[in-house]
């Protein structure tokens, strides 16, 4: 069977110019800090994929989500293979729990100067390119 790349959706959501990161566990990238996100679904937008897995992980909700940008992003040691989407978002409602305990240890808001470490790979690949997180959000709300 040929193996093909899959799609991933990684949401930068940002409330009062800090974004939300949280913690990977029994995955690939495992201890790794990540955006919220997933796959996503056939026959599903975007911006929708964005939406369902935020609310999904975390409980909150978001607001005028927008595609930004996208990473290619090969996992060589698991041998897996992404292109990541990257969605950004302003924070709308709710309180950030960990909804997903057996995906995510923790979540967390940090500012762009003191991000935690280890960070996921389709993030280290966004650093790479020289796109930060307030340039994402090139609009001015961040």
């Amino acid at each position: 069977m040929e193996q093909r790349p899959l799609v991933g959706v990684a949401v930068v959501v940002c409330k009062d110019r800090q974004f939300l990161l949280g913690k990977r566990k029994n995955s690939h990238g495992a201890g790794c800090w990540q955006f919220p996100g997933g796959h996503l679904e056939f026959n599903e937008s975007i911006e929708a994929c964005a939406s369902r897995e935020i609310f999904e992980e975390t409980g909150i909700t978001i607001k005028n989500p927008r595609l930004t940008t996208f990473t290619n992003d090969i996992f060589e040691q698991e041998q897996k293979h992404y292109v990541t989407l990257f969605v950004v978002a302003d924070y709308d409602a709710g309180i950030v729990q960990v909804k997903e305990p057996d995906k995510c240890d923790e979540w967390g808001w940090f500012s762009p100067e003191d991000l935690p470490s280890p960070l996921f790979l389709p993030i280290l690949n966004l650093f790479e390119r020289n796109i930060t997180l307030p340039r994402l959000f090139s609009d001015g709300r961040a």
